[in-house]
């Protein structure tokens, strides 16, 4: 009888459903202020709503160079993370060294998404040679925010409550006249100590025009040049004009416009955050954002996209499951990108930004229709945030925007230091 029990109880246990085990994915960011706290709550909300099946575990490190650094070498010994956000901006250079895995079409698939999820300019962005290496989450652009109050006093309100009169260099630069004489301090707040962070608008400008950057071998080429000068002296002639001060870091930036001190501020999506801050607590007039004026030939604005990407992590592949559980957290991720909209950034996942709840988002649907509209960076391995070509951008601009240098003088400058690159 012991031996008929004993067997019994052997072919129950083999029957009965085995406990599955809780697939843990290691997540690394770079977020951190208004990205970071959302991001914590999205990656909450997944943990919750998948208990005992898969579990994020995150870890946010240092932005910039430091975190690409950190992916590179770890992956290249098989200790990077299971995800991580990547900016597309990027990709070329990791591509070139290695660090990511490529994403198919059937993982796309898993994921209900496809290239027509997704803006032509920012689905390009994660593409390097036909293979696609990240999955893009969002696209973050730079906007002019505007106070409406004081733009009402100008008369540049328009009956459907948005800025108008301002497409044209000449009808901007009168509208940024109007307000000096309306005694404003500054019509408009442009960073000008950094031409680093500037070259997002000077690109934007440039891109206006149908110019470009080039890219390896072959930078700033044909007449590039002279519309990458007329884009740098349309910062300088603010400076001169007294429209915009010299020599203004970020925290000044973001300071004279909320102050009041300034009618306008070209920055980047991710200051909604704090101007929705503000208002809500009776601290700040009312406000809005909008796509860049079009100064020359056609509407362009510089973008950069938040994506999720997975890194080669040499002599460690993962398993099918791990595999399926880090598809399961990006396809979590996009189809919950209502919430980090908030922060400003427009959802890559066109499904999300085409719906009732995000139409009815302020000022983020206003400006949502630029993706129409983008320039990314030149897929170069020397692009991308945090790159040779910013720095070299930076380098040059910083003195023409404040009348130090002209701008011809500035792009051949800038030129030269690419034209340098290895």
């Amino acid at each position: 009888m012991k031996r008929l029990f004993g067997a019994a109880a052997l072919a129950a246990t083999l029957s009965a459903p085995m406990a599955m085990a809780t697939e843990t994915v290691v997540w690394w960011d770079f977020l951190g202020g208004g990205d970071g706290v959302r991001m914590k709550k999205l990656i909450e909300d997944f943990n919750a709503a998948n208990a005992g099946k898969i579990e994020i575990q995150a870890t946010t490190l240092d932005w910039g160079v430091p975190f690409y650094t950190k992916v590179q070498t770890s992956a290249a010994v098989g200790e990077g993370p299971d995800i991580m956000t990547y900016h597309a901006s990027r990709i070329p250079l990791a591509v070139s060294q290695g660090t990511l895995t490529e994403i198919t079409a059937d993982d796309m698939g898993k994921m209900g998404l496809s290239a027509d999820s997704f803006a032509a300019e920012t689905w390009d962005a994660v593409n390097v040679d036909g293979k696609q290496y990240a999955v893009p989450f969002d696209t973050h652009p730079i906007v002019l925010y505007y106070n409406k109050d004081k733009l009402a006093e100008a008369g540049l309100i328009g009956a459907d409550g948005l800025p108008a009169g301002l497409d044209g260099l000449d009808n901007f630069t009168a509208a940024l006249q109007k307000l000096k004489d309306a005694g404003n301090e500054n019509s408009i707040v442009q960073v000008t100590a950094d031409g680093n962070f500037a070259f997002r608008t000077i690109y934007s400008f440039l891109c206006q025009q149908n110019g470009s950057i080039g890219s390896d071998g072959d930078w700033i080429p044909g007449d590039n040049a002279q519309k990458l000068s007329n884009a740098v002296k349309v910062i300088s002639d603010w400076v001169a004009n007294g429209y915009t001060p010299s020599y203004t870091d970020y925290p000044a930036t973001v300071a004279l416009f909320t102050s009041g001190a300034s009618p306008f501020m070209i920055n980047g999506v991710w200051e909604v955050p704090t101007m929705a801050d503000l208002h809500a607590k009776g601290e700040l007039f009312e406000w809005g954002a909008i796509e860049l004026p079009v100064l020359f030939d056609r509407p362009c604005t510089y973008a950069d996209s938040h994506a999720f990407a997975i890194p080669n992590n040499v002599g460690k592949e993962a398993s099918p499951e791990k595999h399926a559980a880090v598809l399961e957290v990006i396809k979590y991720m996009s189809d919950n990108s209502l919430f980090w909209a908030t922060a400003g950034h427009v959802p890559a996942n066109k499904a999300v930004t085409e719906t009732a709840d995000y139409k009815a988002m302020q000022p983020q649907a206003t400006y949502a229709k630029l993706t129409a509209n983008q320039v990314f960076d030149p897929k170069s391995v020397h692009a991308g945030v945090a790159s040779a070509l910013f720095d070299a951008a930076g380098n040059a601009f910083t003195a023409a925007m404040n009348g130090e240098t002209d701008p011809d003088s500035a792009v051949a400058e800038m030129k030269a230091a690419l034209d340098a690159l290895q």
